[in-house]
């Protein structure tokens, strides 16, 4: 369930300055931001692994600047139309209740929780006018990475919501994975008083577990989301670091992991050797062809990310912590002839064990979903695949994607 609306900064250090800085690195109408930030940066694209290009735009805004900027940005991705087919498909899987306020809860994790945030539109970085002194070098930290990101590479276009749920998750948790480690080691290493080499910390994302996990309960809008929506939201940073720590370990340089090191699919930051082995194994895309007449509402993918969502918090089944064997899934939100609506999900495994195994710790689901619903193997295009039916959609035929 993802909706990339701004990056949230909630972690707390503090740092101390470096060189003299740079005054053609930063246009702002703010001293103390243009100061600090002109300090930052040069160190910040070094440990990036990126060029600065471009001067930055710095600002601060209002808490009440934010809630305009939100709405505006819900208004272009999440229009209302979408966010109520989106809740329907969610609600039909058992992930969310019917009754889900989308968009009033998105705008109020992100109003609760934003520090500042960078926004590729106007390529500008903003700090919100309500952050304690102490907290401004750190919010810097980590959204000048995202400047910098920005000038090597579209954002925006990483996260389009025509590339689909899953990818954009991915893609997310790189970008937001790649400014978290960075900032991390960054600010760590001003506390030490040494260097500090990230890439080489054994157990990383297990070492900031506790500390991205206890957000939950710092930040009340938050803990009272859906768990599909804590994990979209909370996912990028945990998850994302730790993809970006392996590909540091595995490739020379600190390569920023954009282009050919981009992960496809939650699968990837999960499993990196997915993305970075030889061969790579890259997402299978899933589509679905309806009858005559029947009309597709909504249509996305889950993921392996959550996918272990549902099967943890709806089927309520123990799951190993290696991969699961997901290949790529599809759902659709169908409405039939007769204006009868129900939801097709069908996915597609690396082998049949795998799909067993899922179809296995999913049966227990059917009975706790909204709507009566069937689970059953079978065979996409000579793939081992499942398809799950919840309520009155009509008979569709799924295939898969050469090069989905």
């Amino acid at each position: 369930m993802s909706v990339v609306l701004a990056g949230a900064v909630a972690l707390f250090f503090t740092a101390c300055g470096g060189s003299p800085p740079d005054t053609t690195l930063v246009v702002s109408d703010d001293p103390e931001l243009a100061e600090l930030a002109r300090e930052l940066l040069p160190d910040l694209a070094r440990r990036s692994g990126l060029e600065l290009r471009e001067p930055v735009r710095l600002a601060r805004r209002s808490r009440e600047d934010l809630v305009r900027y939100l709405e505006v940005k819900l208004d272009d991705e999440l229009p209302p139309e979408r966010a109520r087919w989106m809740t329907e498909s969610y609600a039909l899987l058992g992930l969310v209740p019917d009754t889900l306020e989308l968009r009033r809860i998105l705008l109020d994790v992100y109003t609760e929780q934003v520090a500042g945030f960078y926004d590729p539109d106007s390529t500008a970085l903003f700090v919100m006018e309500d952050q304690p002194a102490e907290n401004v070098r750190t919010v810097l930290v980590h959204e000048l990475v995202h400047a910098v990101q920005d000038q090597a590479t579209d954002l925006d276009s990483l996260t389009a919501p025509d590339r689909g749920n899953d990818r954009q998750v991915a893609a997310q948790a790189a970008i937001e994975g790649h400014a978290t480690l960075v900032m991390l080691e960054y600010l760590t290493e001003a506390v030490r008083g040494q260097p500090l080499d990230l890439s080489q910390v054994p157990d990383f994302s297990r070492q900031i577990r506790p500390a991205l996990e206890g957000l939950r309960a710092q930040y009340p809008a938050l803990a009272g989301a859906p768990e599909v929506i804590q994990e979209s939201l909370l996912f990028p940073y945990l998850e994302g670091a730790g993809f970006v720590q392996r590909l540091w370990r595995t490739r020379e340089g600190r390569p920023a992991p954009f282009g050919s090191l981009l992960p496809l699919s939650t699968e990837q930051v999960l499993d990196p050797s997915r993305l970075l082995g030889d061969p790579a194994d890259p997402p299978t895309a899933v589509d679905v062809r309806l009858p005559a007449g029947g009309r597709a509402l909504y249509a996305d993918g889950l993921g392996e990310m959550e996918l272990r969502v549902f099967l943890r918090t709806v089927a309520g089944s123990e799951l190993p912590p290696g991969p699961l064997g997901w290949d790529g899934d599809r759902y659709v939100l169908v409405e039939g002839p007769e204006g009868r609506r129900g939801l097709v999900w069908f996915s597609v495994w690396d082998d049949e064990a795998a799909r067993d195994a899922f179809l296995e710790r999913a049966r227990s689901a059917l009975e706790r979903l909204p709507r009566p619903a069937t689970l059953e193997g079978l065979t996409l295009d000579g793939r081992p695949g499942a398809f799950l039916r919840v309520g009155d959609a009509p008979t569709v035929v799924p295939r898969l994607v050469e090069g989905g």
